[in-house]
């Protein structure tokens, strides 16, 4: 059996259309690789700012819980009362108490 010879238009027209589909897909193909590469490079850039609001929280609870150290202190509460609020140090008070001879016997 013979197979029959392609004519040359036909050759041309499969070719063409073997092109045609080829440009497309390279195309198709490139617009999925930007796609992909401009999502990738967005996840990466909100993952740098995610780390870098992270550094800045950690660095104001650090900063926070210093002063919150440094204000505890005694001598520095004593001070602002004194200052901000107008306390006074209460002057400590002597009790005398008078116990009878005879219970003291008795004990």
């Amino acid at each position: 059996m013979r197979r029959k010879r392609r004519s040359k238009r036909t050759r041309d027209l499969i070719q063409g259309f073997i092109f045609f589909l080829s440009t497309i897909g390279t195309i198709s193909c490139l617009i999925f690789y930007l796609w992909v590469f401009k999502e990738i490079d967005e996840s990466l850039l909100a993952i740098e700012i995610q780390n870098t609001t992270a550094r800045e929280l950690a660095n104001e609870i650090s900063e926070l819980t210093s002063n919150i150290e440094q204000l505890s202190r005694p001598d520095i509460i004593t001070a602002r009362a004194r200052k901000k609020l107008g306390m006074v140090i209460a002057q400590p008070e002597t009790l005398l108490i008078v116990v009878d001879k005879s219970v003291v016997e008795n004990l």
